[in-house]
């Protein structure tokens, strides 16, 4: 082989190759209690089935992914709200669009991406990750939104995410239009109390203080700017750029010091670059942690074409895909996707990345220790290890 070393074997380097040895690693436990559930809630199967661990009368847990009743990724439903704090993190539905000022339908977002995101299992095959396994998270439902009153709908979803970042959960909010940003920010920051920092991923700055005499999609960075523990200077807005970005919110961006950074600057940089400058930024000036909210519209239309204000030229999946994961690599509060509009979307390829999005912060965030258990069960983080407690006397108590 041309004077090779033993040592310069390049299968050794593959990241598949080593994916393959990761699984190994992981522990089926929780794989496990599901199943007994299963049989215990849904009833054992029919006789003649043969494989009869797997199935159960009536669907109750993952398999199979066209059916059952869809929350994300099939996690557990919490109907009871005030048991949340018994859970690391909480899937949201913030099903408003009254902000959108040209296509409606984000309101069907959170919908869209439950229903997509059946087609996923919880086991990342690069990374070595079962979300299953080492992250305890809850859909929560949907917050009862007031399409008619867009201030209304504010508050409530307000009131929602403080409930849920207060009891120490992991928000994930499916939006909905943009202007969710303002009151899950306002919510994220009443309960923490503490400076935080925004990445925004959008190709539009939504910096302007008003649009068409109301906050709408537009407007989310103005006002949580006049909210405490949150300024301009620790906004980082990535992917801007086009014929779509209004006038009016140029000038509250370059007064309020946000960073701005073009699809082609992210292009010209590379994404460790981007990444470096845009982490340096978001936890500047004393900010204690970073919150994301990702415009799926950042991402090129060729490849996000259900969304509100689809704009040519802006980034690729993969390039977002690594931003997120270094972003969530170094520690979140919570993240939201906005602007999936699953009316205008194909083969529901738009839907599917915001999951995908999701999906990466979390196995990110747990590769990095952020979240949830190591690959054996460990917990990493006083949080998971509150919980994998609670959950052991409870065990304890049934026996």
């Amino acid at each position: 082989m041309g004077g090779r070393g033993e040592d310069e074997d390049p299968r050794a380097s593959l990241e598949g190759e080593k994916a393959k040895h990761l699984e190994a690693e992981l522990t089926d436990d929780r794989f496990q209690e599901e199943l007994r559930r299963t049989h215990r809630l849904g009833l054992p199967p029919a006789d003649s089935i043969e494989d009869k661990a797997l199935a159960s009368t009536f669907q109750r847990g993952e398999l199979p992914h066209f059916s059952g009743i869809n929350t994300f990724l099939k996690a557990p439903f919490l109907e009871d709200v005030t048991k949340v704090g018994e859970h690391e993190v909480a899937v949201v539905g913030a099903p408003l669009d009254t902000g959108t000022t040209y296509r409606p339908g984000p309101r069907f977002g959170p919908e869209g991406m439950r229903r997509i995101s059946s087609l996923y299992s919880p086991y990342y095959f690069e990374k070595g990750i079962d979300l299953r396994e080492q992250l305890d998270m809850v859909d929560v439902g949907d917050i009862f939104i007031t399409p008619a009153n867009i201030e209304k709908a504010f508050d409530q979803i307000t009131k929602g995410l403080e409930h849920l970042v207060a009891h120490g959960t992991f928000p994930v909010v499916l939006g909905g239009d943009h202007s969710i940003g303002f009151p899950t920010a306002r919510g994220v920051m009443n309960a923490f109390g503490k400076k935080i920092g925004v990445i925004h991923f959008d190709r539009h700055l939504d910096t302007q203080k008003r649009d068409l005499d109301e906050r709408m999609h537009t407007t989310p960075w103005y006002w949580a700017a006049h909210e405490h523990h949150f300024d301009l200077g620790n906004l980082v807005q990535i992917g801007i750029g086009g014929w779509q970005v209004p006038r009016p919110g140029v000038a509250p961006a370059r007064e309020g010091g946000s960073l701005v950074m073009t699809a082609e600057d992210v292009e010209r940089l590379g994404v460790e670059k981007t990444a470096d400058l845009a982490l340096e930024v978001a936890w500047s000036g004393g900010a204690e942690g970073v919150y994301l909210s990702f415009d799926i519209d950042a991402v090129d239309p060729g490849f996000a074409p259900g969304t509100g204000w689809p704009e040519p030229g802006g980034l690729y999946p993969r390039e977002v895909l690594k931003l997120v994961r270094r972003f969530a690599a170094e520690g979140l509060l919570g993240m939201e996707i906005v602007e999936v509009s699953p009316p205008y979307d194909q083969s529901d390829v738009t839907s599917l990345l915001g999951v995908r999005l999701i999906c990466e912060v979390l196995a990110s965030s747990v590769a990095a220790g952020r979240l949830g258990r190591d690959r054996g069960g460990t917990p990493q983080t006083a949080r998971a290890r509150e919980i994998e407690e609670r959950r052991a006397a409870a065990q304890g108590r049934d026996g």
